[in-house]
Protein backbone atom coordinates (compact mmCIF):
# COMPACT_ATOMS: atom_id res chain seq x y z
CA UNK A 1 0.00 0.00 0.00
CA UNK A 2 2.59 2.68 0.84
CA UNK A 3 4.30 1.73 -2.59
CA UNK A 4 1.56 2.52 -4.36
CA UNK A 5 0.96 5.70 -2.94
CA UNK A 6 4.87 6.52 -3.31
CA UNK A 7 4.58 5.59 -7.19
CA UNK A 8 1.21 8.16 -7.42
CA UNK A 9 3.20 10.93 -5.98
CA UNK A 10 5.73 10.52 -8.49
CA UNK A 11 3.46 10.10 -10.94
CA UNK A 12 1.87 13.19 -10.18
CA UNK A 13 5.06 15.36 -9.42
CA UNK A 14 5.86 14.02 -13.11
CA UNK A 15 2.97 15.35 -14.68
CA UNK A 16 3.28 18.72 -12.69
CA UNK A 17 6.92 18.91 -13.79
CA UNK A 18 5.93 18.10 -17.37
CA UNK A 19 2.81 20.59 -17.63
CA UNK A 20 5.15 23.26 -16.43
CA UNK A 21 7.98 22.72 -18.22
CA UNK A 22 5.23 22.79 -21.33
CA UNK A 23 3.91 26.01 -20.12
CA UNK A 24 7.57 27.41 -19.56
CA UNK A 25 8.66 26.70 -23.02
CA UNK A 26 5.78 28.12 -24.39
CA UNK A 27 6.26 31.01 -23.01
CA UNK A 28 10.11 31.19 -24.23
CA UNK A 29 9.91 29.86 -27.71
CA UNK A 30 10.26 32.32 -30.56
CA UNK A 31 7.18 34.10 -30.62
CA UNK A 32 6.61 37.42 -32.28
CA UNK A 33 5.18 39.90 -30.16
CA UNK A 34 4.59 43.65 -31.06
CA UNK A 35 7.08 45.81 -28.82
CA UNK A 36 4.47 46.90 -25.82
CA UNK A 37 3.29 43.01 -25.84
CA UNK A 38 -0.29 43.79 -26.67
CA UNK A 39 -2.43 43.63 -30.39
CA UNK A 40 -4.49 46.86 -30.82
CA UNK A 41 -7.84 45.88 -29.53
CA UNK A 42 -9.59 46.94 -32.29
CA UNK A 43 -9.11 45.93 -36.11
CA UNK A 44 -9.62 50.05 -37.00
CA UNK A 45 -6.52 51.06 -33.69
CA UNK A 46 -2.79 50.98 -34.69
CA UNK A 47 -0.24 49.73 -31.47
CA UNK A 48 1.67 52.98 -30.46
CA UNK A 49 4.83 53.31 -32.07
CA UNK A 50 7.72 52.83 -29.03
CA UNK A 51 11.08 54.40 -30.09
CA UNK A 52 14.10 52.29 -29.56
CA UNK A 53 15.93 52.93 -26.42
CA UNK A 54 19.71 53.75 -27.55
CA UNK A 55 22.53 52.27 -25.75
CA UNK A 56 26.11 52.24 -26.12
CA UNK A 57 28.29 49.04 -26.89
CA UNK A 58 31.75 48.48 -28.34
CA UNK A 59 32.91 47.07 -31.42
CA UNK A 60 35.91 44.84 -31.67
CA UNK A 61 38.66 47.11 -31.87
CA UNK A 62 37.15 49.04 -28.94
CA UNK A 63 35.36 52.03 -30.62
CA UNK A 64 32.26 53.35 -29.05
CA UNK A 65 29.05 52.80 -30.85
CA UNK A 66 25.52 53.52 -30.40
CA UNK A 67 22.40 52.20 -32.00
CA UNK A 68 21.26 55.73 -32.80
CA UNK A 69 24.24 55.59 -34.82
CA UNK A 70 22.56 52.94 -37.11
CA UNK A 71 18.96 54.44 -37.23
CA UNK A 72 18.20 55.18 -40.92
CA UNK A 73 17.99 52.01 -42.26
CA UNK A 74 15.85 49.09 -40.48
CA UNK A 75 17.52 46.85 -37.57
CA UNK A 76 17.80 43.78 -36.48
CA UNK A 77 19.02 43.66 -32.78
CA UNK A 78 20.31 40.25 -31.55
CA UNK A 79 21.25 39.91 -28.08
CA UNK A 80 23.45 36.26 -28.24
CA UNK A 81 26.46 34.39 -26.06
CA UNK A 82 28.72 32.51 -26.77
CA UNK A 83 27.91 29.45 -24.18
CA UNK A 84 23.69 29.71 -25.31
CA UNK A 85 23.04 26.65 -27.22
CA UNK A 86 19.78 28.40 -28.58
CA UNK A 87 22.15 31.59 -29.75
CA UNK A 88 24.34 29.09 -31.40
CA UNK A 89 21.66 27.42 -32.83
CA UNK A 90 20.49 30.64 -34.63
CA UNK A 91 23.30 32.04 -35.69
CA UNK A 92 23.84 30.13 -39.32
CA UNK A 93 20.41 31.97 -39.81
CA UNK A 94 21.65 35.48 -39.06
CA UNK A 95 24.58 34.75 -40.49
CA UNK A 96 22.65 34.02 -44.53
CA UNK A 97 19.93 36.70 -43.56
CA UNK A 98 23.41 39.45 -43.61
CA UNK A 99 24.76 37.55 -46.14
CA UNK A 100 21.70 38.42 -48.30
CA UNK A 101 20.24 41.71 -46.94
CA UNK A 102 23.49 43.35 -44.93
CA UNK A 103 23.26 46.42 -47.69
CA UNK A 104 19.90 46.95 -46.98
CA UNK A 105 19.57 46.09 -43.24
CA UNK A 106 21.91 46.32 -40.62
CA UNK A 107 22.48 43.79 -38.03
CA UNK A 108 23.47 44.02 -34.81
CA UNK A 109 24.70 40.96 -32.93
CA UNK A 110 25.06 42.18 -29.14
CA UNK A 111 26.92 39.66 -27.38
CA UNK A 112 26.32 39.75 -23.38
CA UNK A 113 30.00 40.13 -22.47
CA UNK A 114 29.51 39.82 -18.93
CA UNK A 115 33.66 39.80 -18.67
CA UNK A 116 33.34 36.36 -16.77
CA UNK A 117 31.36 34.17 -18.29
CA UNK A 118 31.59 35.47 -21.57
CA UNK A 119 34.24 37.74 -22.40
CA UNK A 120 34.95 39.85 -26.10
CA UNK A 121 37.93 36.92 -25.98
CA UNK A 122 35.41 33.89 -26.01
CA UNK A 123 33.16 35.60 -28.17
CA UNK A 124 35.10 36.48 -30.74
CA UNK A 125 36.90 33.30 -30.65
CA UNK A 126 33.12 31.86 -30.74
CA UNK A 127 32.56 33.86 -34.06
CA UNK A 128 35.80 33.30 -35.93
CA UNK A 129 36.29 29.27 -35.66
CA UNK A 130 32.06 29.30 -37.19
CA UNK A 131 33.15 31.99 -39.66
CA UNK A 132 30.37 34.35 -39.37
CA UNK A 133 30.60 37.55 -41.10
CA UNK A 134 27.93 39.45 -39.81
CA UNK A 135 29.25 42.56 -37.51
CA UNK A 136 29.77 41.80 -33.84
CA UNK A 137 29.28 44.39 -30.65
CA UNK A 138 29.87 44.30 -27.41
CA UNK A 139 27.99 45.26 -24.28
CA UNK A 140 30.48 45.44 -21.84
CA UNK A 141 29.27 47.50 -19.11
CA UNK A 142 25.50 46.11 -19.65
CA UNK A 143 23.96 49.45 -21.09
CA UNK A 144 22.73 47.41 -24.07
CA UNK A 145 21.23 44.75 -21.88
CA UNK A 146 19.39 46.83 -19.34
CA UNK A 147 18.03 49.42 -21.87
CA UNK A 148 15.92 46.24 -23.62
CA UNK A 149 15.63 44.02 -20.66
CA UNK A 150 17.71 41.04 -22.26
CA UNK A 151 17.17 38.66 -19.50
CA UNK A 152 16.38 35.61 -21.73
CA UNK A 153 19.06 34.66 -24.69
CA UNK A 154 18.47 34.35 -27.33
CA UNK A 155 16.43 37.65 -27.58
CA UNK A 156 15.90 39.98 -30.76
CA UNK A 157 13.95 42.55 -31.75
CA UNK A 158 13.18 43.86 -34.92
CA UNK A 159 13.70 48.25 -35.71
CA UNK A 160 12.56 50.35 -38.73
CA UNK A 161 14.35 52.80 -40.30
CA UNK A 162 13.01 55.08 -38.09
CA UNK A 163 14.31 53.96 -34.90
CA UNK A 164 10.60 52.28 -33.60
CA UNK A 165 10.55 48.92 -32.67
CA UNK A 166 8.69 47.04 -34.70
CA UNK A 167 8.36 43.90 -32.92
CA UNK A 168 10.12 41.41 -30.82
CA UNK A 169 10.99 37.77 -30.38
CA UNK A 170 12.25 35.44 -27.54
CA UNK A 171 14.20 32.22 -28.12
CA UNK A 172 16.31 30.80 -31.06
CA UNK A 173 14.69 31.93 -34.23
CA UNK A 174 14.69 29.73 -37.60
CA UNK A 175 14.81 31.24 -41.27
CA UNK A 176 10.80 31.75 -41.11
CA UNK A 177 10.27 33.55 -38.14
CA UNK A 178 13.62 35.44 -38.82
CA UNK A 179 11.87 36.90 -42.24
CA UNK A 180 8.67 37.34 -41.07
CA UNK A 181 10.53 39.67 -38.93
CA UNK A 182 12.40 41.06 -41.50
CA UNK A 183 9.66 41.89 -43.78
CA UNK A 184 8.00 43.62 -41.01
CA UNK A 185 10.61 46.24 -40.94
CA UNK A 186 10.83 46.57 -44.15
CA UNK A 187 7.64 47.13 -45.28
Amino acid sequence: MRNHKTWAVLALALVVLIGGASILYGKLSGEMLPPDQMAASTEDAEPEKVAAPDFTVYDGTGTEVRLSDYVGKPIVLNFWASWCGPCQSEMPEFDAAYEELGEDIHFLMVNMTDGSRETVETATAFIEEAGYSFPVLYDTESDAAISYQAYSLPTTYFIDAEGYMIARATGALDADTLQQGIDMILS
